[in-house]
């Protein structure tokens, strides 16, 4: 294939190729069609570079994976990172119109109606990569900007057009700290103080060992994702379980709001050393929601909201393996 944009560019290690990256980014094959259609729905013209890298692989996981910048962002000094880009599409969870693509984002995360959200990063959300339309206008050659969710959504200028974004990319090699990151991580997860929250539900059952059984679950979590976060994978599935049950047994939970309003004082925005510094509202939010669905959490008779007894009983069951 001829590419007017990518001619030095060695795209045969370009794109990760993963059974993940398969199922969760890569769409299918564009045609004119499709690309109308998207831009349509998006509002915004997208750039030719960005259409041409699509057609040699519509969306994806990328091999290099960090971007220089020139200040400094909340994620790292001197650098931003991504997981993957955005394919043109609706089918795939990290497309363009995917369930967790641009318009999910911008909509339901509240990101700066700027643009096009093109890149996502490791943070689960709390970051973006997007393609800036402000000077151009919704026709014109975008700029690539970061958007920092955590800091405001603060704007940070990374590229004057994306194919000098994607030249631009550099391997993680480069910046990798995640080595010593995990081991401070697990450090404070393994001797580091809980929540205040956390630490009174601890103390109030003593005997039920509940830190220990944290402490172990979150160390599992840790080295499962070789970082310190919660997504909606098993593992953290069962660390939101955990929460609500603590919470529920000592707080009155009298609706939805209302604990997804006291979440993150337990862990993502612990005042101990055991936090994950941030995260992601609708993966809680859907994780309670599908409970409620599935009538594992249930209003009882006074109105609170609890785990049903059966649930409890299965809850405690997978949590034995935990209580070492």
């Amino acid at each position: 294939m001829n590419l007017k944009h990518y001619d030095e560019l060695d795209l045969t290690e370009f794109w990760e190729n993963s059974e993940y990256s398969a199922q969760n980014y890569i769409e299918e094959p564009l045609s004119d069609d499709l690309i109308a259609s998207i831009e349509k729905e998006i509002g915004y013209k997208l750039p030719e570079s960005y259409i041409e890298l699509m057609r040699v692989q519509n969306g994806g996981l990328v091999t290099k994976t960090c971007f220089p910048t020139e200040e400094p962002v909340s994620s790292a000094s001197e650098h931003i990172a991504i997981t993957g880009i955005f394919g043109i599409g609706r089918n795939k969870t990290y497309a363009l119109c995917g369930k967790l693509g641009s318009k999910f984002m911008i909509e339901d995360w509240g990101y700066p109606e700027i643009g096009v959200c093109i890149c996502d990063c490791p943070s689960g959300g709390h970051d973006m990569v997007m393609l800036d339309y402000s000077k151009c206008g919704r026709n014109g050659e975008p700029e690539v900007v970061h958007v920092d969710q955590e800091d405001g959504y603060n704007k940070t200028f990374l590229a004057k057009d994306f194919k000098s974004f994607i030249h631009g990319l550099v391997s993680e090699d480069v910046y990798d700290t995640s080595a010593e990151d995990l081991k401070q991580d697990l450090q404070a997860i393994q001797k580091g103080s809980f929540s205040r929250i956390l630490s009174e539900f601890f103390r109030v059952d003593a005997d039920a060992g509940f830190e220990s059984i944290l402490r172990n679950l979150l160390t599992e979590l840790a080295k499962e994702k070789r970082y310190f976060a919660l997504h909606t994978d098993e593992t953290s599935l069962l660390v939101y379980d955990v929460q609500f049950y603590l919470f529920s047994r000592n707080r009155a939970v009298t609706s939805e709001p209302a604990y997804l309003e006291a979440y993150p004082s337990m862990i993502a925005f612990s005042d101990g050393a055991i936090s994950t510094k941030g995260y992601a509202p609708a993966y809680v939010k859907d994780w309670l929601e599908q409970r409620i669905s599935e009538k594992k959490i249930v209003k009882n008779r006074s109105g609170r909201f609890e785990f049903a007894d059966s649930y409890t009983k299965e809850l405690l069951v997978k949590l034995d393996r935990y209580r070492f």
